[in-house]
């Protein structure tokens, strides 16, 4: 590779990403509730095994193991800076354990000069037309310019964008998703209802939102993404582990003190089970609570939303071909 040998590749890899916290980043490593995990203070979906270090940052739907793989995919490290910075041979590339790191300021990412693939996306996903020009026209929605992301955009009461979410439109292979940097969490993506509503139904991320309001066809109530679920993995599940209260939901009811009614419409998996028996037990009392998971097992919405959509274009094949 231009810039480094495979030599030093190779000796680049020998540090585990823990030693290299633990070497350079020690006061951001916090004992996780799980048994023999480690997280980062700054982002709680990170964990990694006290044991192997392999690590894995839920959010963003990227791991590995050796320090290299980390300073790439989590500090955003050029590979041939991270090699030579792994091999010493840029000094002050990794700073000490005491410089602090600074905040990253939240960017929206230039917009495409139309949105032409994240229309194709979404509805080949099974998302109406409908739904989708209007999260355009709100400004909730759009594609980006450099690598056609969908862009799901999180707003404050005055409008103001504050969070965004990237979910890659190609369709081949494993799709890309994160979190823009700086993103605040209080402020995930959601759907308004057309009027006043005092209901409001919770998902794990925003394209199961659009989805669910494709199946129901009804915008009579408040649609807030979670921006990801913390739960534990399963056949682990016995292990203390202590259920955190999602921030983006606890400070969406502090901004709508109107709701009354809290619909969980997590996936139906092990997470999604695990996360609404949870969230049902912290509100109940305060809010009528309703456990609406998708019918099928292993699903989300936006998953039966597809189904919806295939067996519509399987009917449509089938009538032509008569």
């Amino acid at each position: 590779m231009p810039g480094v040998t495979e030599e030093q590749i190779i000796a680049a890899r020998r540090m585990t990403a823990l030693e290299f916290l633990r070497r350079y980043r020690l006061g951001e490593l916090v004992k996780a509730e799980s048994r023999g995990e480690f997280q980062l203070r700054a982002h709680d979906s990170f964990k990694i095994n006290e044991e192997t270090s392999f690590w894995h940052w839920k959010s963003r739907d990227v791991g590995g193991r050796s320090a290299l793989d980390y300073l790439v995919k989590v500090e955003g490290m050029k590979f041939v800076d991270a090699v030579l910075a792994l091999c010493e041979e840029i000094p002050g590339c990794i700073p000490p354990v005491s410089q602090p790191e600074q905040e990253k300021e939240f960017v929206l990412p230039p917009a495409a000069a139309n949105n032409r693939r994240v229309f194709a996306y979404l509805m080949q996903r099974g998302i109406s037309r409908k739904v989708i020009e209007a999260c355009i026209r709100a400004g909730i929605l759009y594609e980006s310019a450099d690598y056609h992301n969908a862009v799901f955009v999180g707003k404050d009461e005055a409008g103001t964008a504050q969070y965004a979410f990237l979910r890659g439109t190609y369709t081949k292979g494993k799709p890309f998703k994160a979190e823009i940097s700086g993103s605040d969490k209080r402020f995930c993506f959601f759907l308004p209802p057309k009027g006043e509503s005092k209901k409001l139904a919770v998902y794990e991320a925003a394209i199961e939102t659009l989805a669910h309001l494709t199946l129901e066809g009804m915008a009579d109530k408040w649609r807030l993404s979670l921006g990801g679920i913390y739960a534990p993995k399963e056949g682990r599940e016995t292990q203390p582990f202590s259920f955190k209260k999602p921030p983006a939901l606890e400070a969406f009811l502090k901004r709508r003190p109107e709701i009354e009614e809290i619909e969980i419409c997590t996936n139906n998996d092990f997470a999604g089970r695990w996360a609404a028996e949870h969230l049902e037990k912290a509100y109940q009392g305060k809010y009528r609570m309703v456990k609406n998971l998708p019918e099928k097992e292993g699903c989300d919405y936006a998953d039966l939303a597809q189904e919806k959509q295939e067996e519509r274009a399987a009917r449509q094949r089938a009538a032509c071909s008569r």
